[in-house]
């Protein structure tokens, strides 16, 4: 497994890790170094000296120090001091602390596999299930009818008063009828209409983007009111719009795993309301030509269940959840290293107009989509005032980025052309990772 010092430092939970985990990769801070094909390990000397060690088949990490991130300094200190030194590790064996951590994750995977197979054969044995189920849905599709009624009404009213008359004191009733919307089960309305409510006076162009959003919420109620008339996939949408939750057992039981071998485009963590962390890996299958975003959360402090590193190729099987153009999806086979090549080289490249095209399609399927995989080939960097802008084909897409990154890709570029991959939110791209002869930029929170 081939890693770079930037794959490393995406993984940090956020940059003040990244830089305390820079200033531990002295190699007297570790008196201990050891890899083989499955881990690194070593022992950092600081105010205790601590065992840390990384699972190579995440990567996963673990360290004897009291930190609540993850992966905390030493971990990513040492992965770091391994992906720029590899020299200075021992090979061989694993000692006994490293051994039996290894083998404990694999026998918690294979409990987690038997775990899984035992709950679906319990519910596919329970003939009341089915029937019990039914009922629930039939209960919370007539709270959200009675929700989504009250949001029709409301929208007509704003249509008919015209965005002339809000104030910044409109604020509140737009936060008063997402209430209700929560209460009528109906939260993924009530996220869509925040959003909407964001854009109240925010720059010269907020009536345009109000009216969009609150468009997009008139095709819900219209959506919600003709349900039945709508194919499987448009109606598993329409649940996901709602924030009807799916169960991950059922996505893995209902769907047909895609096996290929799967390129990271790029890996980005954000914190939500409450501590929750949100990660997405968008992924290209180098065989299917499939798009995929691998959406994850956890509490901060938590780590996710499975780490990602780009670049990177990974071999494993996907179950896409359920959608008339279905982009998000689970791990439904363990995926290992399958190209020790950075990725985005090693890719196939595709025109602005398949590109355009492919989002497109995914709108005109899901008009609810939100965020869209881009990679944009043979595309080159512009700066105008406080602005970065990428020209890729007869296009100029502005980009969503920090200063210090957007000075970092157009020096990466040189004035040559880069690959960037990255999200497309229909305004602004934001890139997550680029490539040029020169070398690879990678998004980090640092």
């Amino acid at each position: 497994m081939q890693i770079s010092a930037e794959s490393v430092l995406a993984l940090a939970p956020d940059a003040a890790s990244a830089k305390a985990a820079n200033g531990l990769t002295k190699p007297g801070q570790w008196p201990l170094l050891g890899a083989n094909e499955a881990a690194v390990w070593g022992e950092c000397q600081g105010s205790s000296r601590y065992q840390t060690q990384v699972d190579l088949s995440g990567p996963s990490f673990r360290c004897s120090c009291p930190s609540r991130k993850f992966p905390c300094k030493h971990g990513l200190a040492l992965l770091l001091l391994w992906a720029k030194s590899p020299a200075l590790f021992q090979t061989g064996p694993s000692p006994a602390w490293v051994s039996e951590w290894l083998a404990s994750r694999t026998e918690r995977s294979q409990k987690k596999e038997e775990k899984q197979r035992e709950k679906a054969a319990e519910k596919a044995a329970d003939p009341n299930a089915a029937e019990a189920a039914l009922k629930t849905a039939q209960k919370r599709w007539a709270r959200i009818d009675k929700g989504v009624a009250e949001l029709q009404q409301w929208l007509l009213d704003q249509a008919a008063q015209g965005l002339g008359h809000l104030t910044p004191d409109s604020q509140d009733a737009w936060d008063a009828m997402a209430a209700r919307l929560v209460d009528a089960q109906a939260p993924g309305l009530a996220q869509r209409l925040r959003y909407a409510a964001a854009a109240l006076f925010d720059g010269p162009h907020w009536p345009e983007n109000v009216l969009r959003r609150l468009g997009l919420l008139q095709l819900a109620c219209d959506a919600v009111a003709r349900r039945t008339a709508l194919g499987e996939g448009a109606i598993a949408d329409v649940r996901a719009l709602l924030g009807w939750p799916l169960d991950k057992d059922a996505v893995l039981a209902q769907a047909s795993p895609v096996r290929d071998q799967w390129q990271v485009m790029g890996v980005i963590q954000e914190e939500r309301e409450g501590g929750l962390m949100e990660r997405r890996v968008w992924l290209h299958g180098l065989h299917t030509g499939q798009r995929a975003l691998v959406l994850d959360h956890a509490f901060a402090g938590r780590a996710f269940e499975q780490a990602w590193m780009c670049p990177a190729t990974v071999d494993a099987a996907l179950a896409f959840y359920p959608s008339a153009a279905p982009l998000r999806a689970l791990v439904a086979g363990a995926g290992s290293e399958a190209d020790a090549a950075p990725a985005a080289q090693g890719a196939g490249t595709s025109t602005p107009a398949q590109e355009w095209h492919a989002v497109a399609r995914r709108m005109a399927d899901n008009p609810w989509g939100f965020l869209h995989p881009l990679r944009c080939h043979d595309a080159t960097m512009a700066h105008d005032a406080d602005h970065f802008y990428l020209h890729w084909g007869t296009a100029v897409l502005p980009l969503q980025l920090r200063q210090a990154d957007g000075w970092t890709l157009l020096a990466l570029g040189a004035g040559h052309a880069l690959t960037v991959q990255g999200e497309w939110d229909g305004q602004a791209l934001r890139p997550l990772s680029a490539h040029s002869p020169e070398g690879v930029w990678i998004w980090s929170p640092a």
